[in-house]
Parts: C-alpha cells; structure tokens; sequence
C-alpha cells in the first residue's frame, strides 16, 4: 500500500536538506526570483497533495475490485459444490434422445472440424480439456439451440446448412487462434492445431470448416420481450401494404429457438447471450411460416428472407430456394426436454456463467484501475523531482537576493 497524499509530501519534504527547507523562511529584501521561487515551490506542492490523493483513490478503487473479485470466487466455489450436489443426487440435467441423436449426427461427420473435436471431448475429455483449442469453446451450433416442432427444425437447418450447423462458436477472436496454424508460405499445416488432432485420431479435416467469434458478430442492440425468460428478441410483426399481420405468421426464426438457460446471458464480456449474438447473426430477421403459400403472400414485406413449415425458403428478397426435400438434414436442432427435474441444474448453470462473467468484467476492471494507478504514480514522482528542483532553487535565490540589498 502506497502513502496517501500528504504522507508522500511530507516523506518528499524529509528527504530534503534541512537547510532546503528552511531557506524559503530566510528572507531577504529582494522581490523577483525569491518570490517567483515561493510561488512556484508553493504550488507544486499543492499540486503534489492533489496528486497524492488522487493515488489514494485509485488504491481505495484497486482494494475494493479486489475485494469483489474475492467474493465472486467464493460464489464461484459455492456454485460448484451446489452443481457438484446436483450432480451426484440426480437431478442434473440429462440428455434426451433428442440430444443423443444430435451428438451422433455430429460423429458421423467423422471428417469435420466438430466431429473431430466432439470425438475427442467425449472420448479423451480430461486430455481434451488441457488442449488451447478447447479454451473458450462454447460448442457447437446444432447443439447451443432447441426447436419445438420437427418441421421447423428441419426447414432451419436446411436454411443454414451442414457447414454452419456444424460451425464451432467460440467466445472471442483469441480463442479461436489455436484451432489452426500455417507454414512460412501461408499454407495449413496440416500436422499443426485441429489438423495434427485429427490426424492423431486417425482422420482429416476435409475441406473449409465455420467458427464463429461471438465478440466479433455484430450483436442485437435493441430490447427484449419484457418479462419474458427467455429473453426473446422485440421485433415488430411484418405488415402487408394494408397495415395487416401476413396470414400465418408464425414468429421470427431467431426467437422460435430455445436457449439453454446457461446461455440466455452473459456468454460475451459485454453481457450478450447466445440470441443476440450467434442466433441473430444467423437467421436475422428471417420470419417464419405455416405454408409456402402464406410465405409467397407475404413477399411484399420480407426483407431478410423466410421460411414455411412445409419446406419453403426465400434466402433474401429475390433469392428462392425450390424443388423438394431429398432427406432429412444431416445435422439438426433437437427438441427442447420437458423433465422438470433439470430446472435446479439450469438455474445454477446460467448463476455460474452470469457469476464467471461478473468476474471476468471485474479483471478487466482490475486491469485498467492499476494501470491508471500506475500513471497516477509515475506523474507524482516526476511532479516530485520538480519539486526538489524548485525547492534547490529557492535556496539559492535567497542567499543571492540577501547580496544585494543595501546594508
């Protein structure tokens, strides 16, 4: 802990000659430089206990971010031991078929970025856990969204595609860094990052492959549905040229997903779920039909694309996607379970993620109060030796000043 204010002044006064000190009392008849000098001295000092208390402040601000982040690690551990509990008495949330179904589709991509990884976290997940291409991984984006109605799920997946069904969503641009390395030229390497895993497992990662940075996509900014848990987005219906709803309208494809309570907020440092980030990124502002014949009605006021229930997709205005379905998607979003023994395990899954993100903004709080602090201090001691300076010349004003007047 550093001196406040005064204490620093006094401390810089002690380390002076006495006789420094002491000559600004030793006055003699000049006017000029003596008094120039005492002012000057005068109001560094001042200066210098401005400086010191403001040092104070931020050491005052660093103990209590401190004293947070403290807290946020006993909630923390307390969560853990709470989850840990849950665990072992049972009502944890357990997987559906549903999910079960959703984590083999993703194997059977045997030659995926995700298969890969999906392979080896359920495989090796201790060794998987150590790996820097796991650290701040949130998973998937099959598995990170739910659907009510099978028809849905697979129209939405058909509208993203394999690839981004498939897609790794990491938290930032950092944490996607490690997935992939490149030789001298610019070329993958393919004994490097994903690639050297896969290969260690007896495959290749063929192709291009999505990840997604959520820090990076541009988020929903506007409001949520008020009251509503889910936290779903509050867009306006479509209206026709007369001012009506479409006929049916089933909703925007970006609030028709379900979210783990765990990811309804503060998946990103500044406190967007996956809905705002990953889910709108996605579909937008993609509106949702019960017919192909309702969708073509409502042409006149789709701007982001739409889809019907029976397999109708408009990628954008203009765009169409025809014919028919030849097989159900690969990779799909699974339904949302109905067990009323897993709301415990949610609560404190989305308490642990919003408490771990707290603590993050609490670090980076951290980070930037010290590095003010530091500046703080760095401007004191340079403020100082001013001082000093000051203070050496007054004694020789005086002495100087003394000369010169008549005896």
């Amino acid at each position: 802990m550093y001196p406040t204010g005064q204490q620093m002044f006094a401390q810089t006064m002690m380390e002076l000659d006495p006789k420094e000190t002491s000559s600004r009392d030793n006055g003699g008849g000049g006017m000029s430089h003596a008094e120039f000098a005492l002012f000057n001295s005068d109001r560094l000092q001042s200066d210098l206990e401005d400086m010191g208390n403001k040092i104070k402040q931020h050491e005052d601000n660093l103990k209590f971010l401190k004293s947070q982040k403290n807290k946020l690690d006993e909630s923390i551990l307390e969560l853990q031991v709470h989850m840990s509990k849950l665990h072992t008495s049972g009502t944890c949330r357990t997987e559906t078929q549903d999910d079960n179904t959703i984590n083999e589709q993703i194997l059977e991509h045997v030659n995926s970025a995700a298969g890969v990884l999906s392979y080896v976290q359920s495989h090796h997940y201790s060794q998987a856990s150590q790996l820097d291409m796991t650290n701040g991984v949130v998973g998937v984006v099959g598995k990170l969204g739910k659907v009510n109605d099978d028809n849905l799920s697979q129209v939405l997946s058909d509208y993203l595609g394999t690839r981004s069904m498939l897609g790794l969503v990491y938290k930032d641009y950092k944490s996607v860094n490690p997935l992939e390395k490149y030789d001298n030229h610019g070329y993958v390497d393919r004994n490097g990052a994903i690639h050297g895993l896969a290969s260690s497992i007896g495959r290749t990662i063929d192709g291009h492959f999505h990840v997604i940075s959520l820090e990076n996509l541009r988020a929903y900014v506007g409001k949520c549905v008020a009251g509503d848990p889910q936290r779903r987005l509050d867009l306006p219906n479509p209206k026709l040229p007369n001012g009506e709803c479409p006929p049916g309208f089933l909703g925007y494809a970006v609030n028709l997903i379900q979210i783990d309570p765990a990811y309804l907020v503060c998946v990103t440092a500044y406190g967007y779920g996956l809905r705002e980030t990953l889910f709108y990124s996605l579909f937008s502002d993609l509106q949702v039909y019960k017919t192909r014949v309702d969708m073509i009605t409502a042409l006149p006021c789709v701007t982001d694309g739409a889809v019907s229930l029976d397999g109708g997709i408009i990628r954008n205005s203009g765009i169409f996607t025809l014919g028919t379905r030849d097989a159900k998607a690969s990779v799909r979003f699974a339904k949302p379970s109905g067990s009323q023994t897993t709301g415990n395990y949610n609560e404190a899954e989305r308490q642990m993620n919003e408490v771990r993100w707290k603590k993050e903004k609490t670090l980076e709080d951290i980070k930037r109060a010290q590095v003010l602090h530091d500046h703080a201090l760095y401007n004191f001691g340079k403020k100082k030796e001013e001082f000093v300076r000051c203070l050496a010349q007054t004694q020789s004003s005086y002495p100087n000043e003394k000369m010169k007047s008549p005896r």
